[in-house]
């Protein structure tokens, strides 16, 4: 039994439920296998019930080999009739991937039915990654730093933020990459202060520092890094910077081991770069978790209060962004192990090996 099983049918016993609606396609694709894009899963004590419409039940029936498939016509009505039919009286489910509507729709139809909002209940379901999740992150990681290696002939003056990333995408589905993880990010110059800077046209200059933050997906596992390249023989200040950063991110990733929490994480990389005097200019978390979504649990920030554990799977990505200037963001993706961590990323971020020339 998956470990996600026992939670699962231990938060039934203690919330007295006699199923959990399951909305949202992740855990619905964790939990039984399911890769369209509609759909739900009852997860109930009597067994698995997945139910779709004409458009994907032969696919369900292919991909769900862990609950009984069924087709509706309408999906607020099919689920009704299936939750009647297996005479569920409190059903829990996902508060925060059904939208309002829909379950508005569902009280009206389950009159005689207690619907149980479950929203950190269900946090960290897929947070412990099993072998198979561990390899297919890996592939995506290969997939990913393969294609910025042979991008990395483009990253220098005089090439657009917007080429780099559109090739570095290319070079994704080239070697198998079933998409970006997210929109590719780059960000040289002053725009590199931008923690979520998207590609535009500026093009890259000599001096500048460029934040490339990159993640492609495999058969549904998603990878995520940050490189920043630095154009040219760096000054002082960039030095100094980039070296506070990558101190920070080294002793966030010593931190990491069974039994510390996000938070402590977290503060060994802030608690370092604040000493350095660049506190205010680092303002998101210093990571999350990575898997069939690309920001999930464990949360690695000052309101990381979860207990981290052996097979959890997040980035640590510390940065400093100064306006004006630009900024420094370094990134890497590690599994947590019995007494500390793999890092699953490979590409260097030593400042020596990050300057252009």
């Amino acid at each position: 039994m998956r470990m996600s099983d026992q939670r699962l049918e231990k938060l039934m016993r203690r919330k007295d439920l006699d199923a959990i609606l399951f909305w949202g396609s992740e855990n619905i694709r964790y939990l039984c296998g399911f890769t369209g894009s509609d759909g739900v899963l009852i997860y109930a004590r009597e067994g698995r019930f997945f139910l779709t419409d004409s458009r994907y039940t032969e696919q369900a029936k292919s991909e769900v080999g862990n609950a009984v498939v069924s087709q509706y016509r309408q999906k607020i009505s099919g689920i009704s009739r299936a939750l009647k039919f297996l005479r569920v009286r409190r059903i829990g489910f996902e508060s925060a991937a059904i939208n309002f509507e829909s379950y508005r729709k569902l009280q009206e139809k389950l009159t005689r039915v207690l619907m149980v909002h479950l929203s950190g209940e269900l946090a960290g379901l897929r947070a412990v990654k099993e072998a198979e999740e561990v390899a297919r992150i890996k592939k995506a990681v290969q997939i990913a730093s393969d294609s910025f290696l042979k991008t990395a002939s483009r990253m220098i003056p005089g090439f657009s933020e917007l080429a780099i990333a559109e090739f570095l995408e290319y070079q994704f589905r080239r070697r198998g990459g079933e998409r970006p993880s997210f929109d590719t990010i780059v960000a040289s110059g002053s725009r590199a202060a931008l923690p979520h800077g998207a590609a535009s046209e500026k093009r890259l200059a000599k001096g500048e520092t460029v934040v490339v933050d990159f993640g492609t997906r495999f058969q549904g596992y998603h990878s995520d890094e940050t490189k920043t390249l630095i154009l040219g023989k760096p000054d002082a200040k960039t030095k100094r910077i980039y070296e506070i950063v990558r101190r920070a991110q080294a002793k966030a990733i010593q931190t990491v081991r069974p039994g510390v929490t996000g938070r402590e994480i977290d503060a060994a990389a802030r608690g370092l770069i604040q000493k350095a005097g660049y506190g205010k200019f680092f303002g998101h978390g210093t990571g999350h978790g990575v898997g069939l979504a690309v920001h999930e649990d464990p949360v690695i920030s000052p309101r990381g209060k979860a207990v981290i554990e052996e097979g959890m799977v997040f980035t640590v990505e510390p940065g400093i962004y100064v306006p004006g200037w630009g900024g420094v963001r370094l990134e890497d993706m590690v599994r947590v192990t019995s007494n500390g961590c793999e890092r699953l990323t490979s590409l260097s971020k030593a400042i020596k090996d990050n300057i252009v020339i």
